[in-house]
């Protein structure tokens, strides 16, 4: 069923997460490949939607699965396009915020080794080290785009105006400040349902 409100193909960007993150994946299949092909089954019965990935997040995805495992129809059904690097405008505003997040970031990762440090003694060097590189993470990657095939996504959903569907926190905060419509993760086997309707 079309709704009337989608006059045009509605376009769908998606990440590596869907296919590979176990808590979002766990509504396709046991595995990437099983999870990529019952995707692909129910996109078959769509007709008013698009598929998107960058060749970056495609080159990313192709390091968890097994290319001769997929289905033929993968490349008909997803389209692989880079964004325009060159041509899309960005609003000043996501580089600000991309600055100071990092500032903020980067000085809790200096007080978490710092911190470190000041406990070596109690922990030894293995737990130390382990634990500080736990927290340091944390501090540092989660809930931010930090990769070129984060920024891809975000790109090139702006650039089709498209919905984008991840698991990953980082990118859907950033989705949410530039105004990028994204897809509940896990509840993104309803949406292909109802829409194959």
């Amino acid at each position: 069923m079309i709704f009337p409100f989608f006059k045009d193909r509605r376009k769908i960007v998606l990440d590596t997460s869907v296919f590979i993150n176990p808590d979002v994946r766990e509504h396709f299949g046991k595995n990437p490949e099983e999870a990529i092909n019952e995707f692909l089954n129910i996109i078959k019965k769509t007709k008013h939607l698009e598929f998107y990935m960058p060749s970056s997040v495609f080159k990313e995805l192709m390091y968890f699965v097994e290319e001769k495992e997929l289905s033929k129809d993968f490349y008909y059904l997803i389209r692989i396009k880079s964004p325009d690097k060159h041509g899309i405008l960005c609003p000043a505003i996501f580089f600000y915020e991309l600055v100071e997040e990092m500032r903020t970031r980067i000085n809790k990762g200096l007080r978490i080794a710092e911190n470190a440090v000041k406990n070596l003694s109690q922990k030894g060097i293995d737990e130390t080290i382990k634990d500080l590189r736990k927290k340091y993470r944390e501090a540092l990657r989660e809930g931010i785009i930090d990769s070129k095939e984060d920024v891809d996504l975000i790109f090139l959903s702006l650039e089709l105006k498209a919905a984008l569907v991840t698991g990953d926190q980082g990118l859907i905060s950033w989705a949410d400040k530039l105004g990028i419509e994204w897809i509940i993760p896990e509840k993104f086997k309803d949406f292909l349902l109802s829409s194959a309707r």
